[in-house]
């Protein structure tokens, strides 16, 4: 902004009158005030009169895009200091206790022992003031534990040193592809589902085979279809044929799977609280049921 011309009041009072529907504003702060502070000078604000005052004040307001308000605030200061100047603010602050010696030191003690906890942080920055009279540690000696996180966290700090954590995948076992292993023992049964195929249009049963690993003692049955209202009493049935107690199952990557969850239920109300029965199915996930099956657990 500028005022080079010089303008007299005659010419502010047409300038005025042709303006009222443009709008000026100033950019930068220190270029308004410093517009401001010539305006006046120029003007003799001081020497003017209430009229003539008037007109000047209301064309610094087109000028500078402040507000009446602004520009009376502005007019004080004028008359105060003899000119109008840009007020850096000076907030009252503590004086730092840890300087960047000590900021160098924390981020060699960090990278020297893979930053450790607040705690023994703490107690490594003692023993190397107290226990090994080394007097770089003197301020770091008396430090917080939540200073040591406060300065870790720091521009100083960050711009030496910077840690990055890879991400960690979270380990759920859904599912494990492995064999049964019975040891010899008989209650580890293998499932299969067989299809017997349409015809006419008509859909065909589903075979069911149910096969023990040690003696194999086999047991077969058939439904209509695939569903946890169908399977719950055919299963049920199947378990009360079986001479021993169940301990786990298995099946494969086939619709056999879908069976898994009312094979589980069935053996959940048959089975005793002293028993837990295993399934290793080779599926990695579990099937879309309102019951959920899990590798390991202990029926009720």
């Amino acid at each position: 902004m500028s005022n080079k011309a010089g303008m007299s009041l005659d010419e502010i009072r047409v300038f005025l009158k042709a303006s009222e529907a443009v709008h000026f504003a100033g950019e930068k702060k220190e270029e308004v005030y410093a517009w401001v502070s010539e305006c006046l000078r120029e003007q003799h604000w001081d020497e003017l009169g209430r009229t003539a005052r008037g007109w000047v004040r209301r064309y610094m307001e087109k000028m500078t895009g402040l507000s009446r308000a602004q520009i009376t605030r502005l007019i004080t200061r004028y008359g105060e200091d003899g000119d109008v100047r840009v007020k850096r603010s000076r907030r009252h602050r503590f004086a730092p206790l840890y300087n960047h010696q000590d900021v160098a030191l924390l981020v060699s003690v960090d990278a020297a022992n893979e930053t450790l906890s607040g705690p023994a942080t703490q107690k490594i920055l003692q023993r190397q003031c107290y226990d090994f009279g080394d007097p770089h540690y003197d301020r770091l000696a008396r430090i917080s534990v939540a200073q040591i996180y406060r300065l870790r966290k720091s521009a100083g700090y960050r711009k030496q040193r910077v840690v990055y954590h890879c991400t960690r995948g979270v380990q759920v076992a859904i599912g494990q592809r492995r064999a049964p292993q019975p040891e010899g023992r008989p209650g580890y049964l293998r499932v299969d589902t067989v299809h017997q195929g349409d015809r006419d249009g008509v859909k065909g049963v589903y075979h069911i085979n149910a096969v023990d690993e040690v003696t194999q003692w086999e047991v077969v049955s058939a439904t209509a279809q695939i569903s946890e209202a169908a399977l719950k009493p055919l299963l049920e049935a199947m378990l009360r044929q079986f001479p021993f107690r169940v301990l786990g199952f298995h099946s494969d990557n086939g619709s056999d799977t879908a069976t898994t969850t009312p094979w589980w239920s069935a053996k959940m109300e048959r089975s005793s609280a002293s028993t837990s029965a295993t399934d290793t199915s080779s599926r990695n996930t579990p099937p879309p049921c309102s019951l959920s099956t899990c590798n390991t657990s202990t029926p009720t």
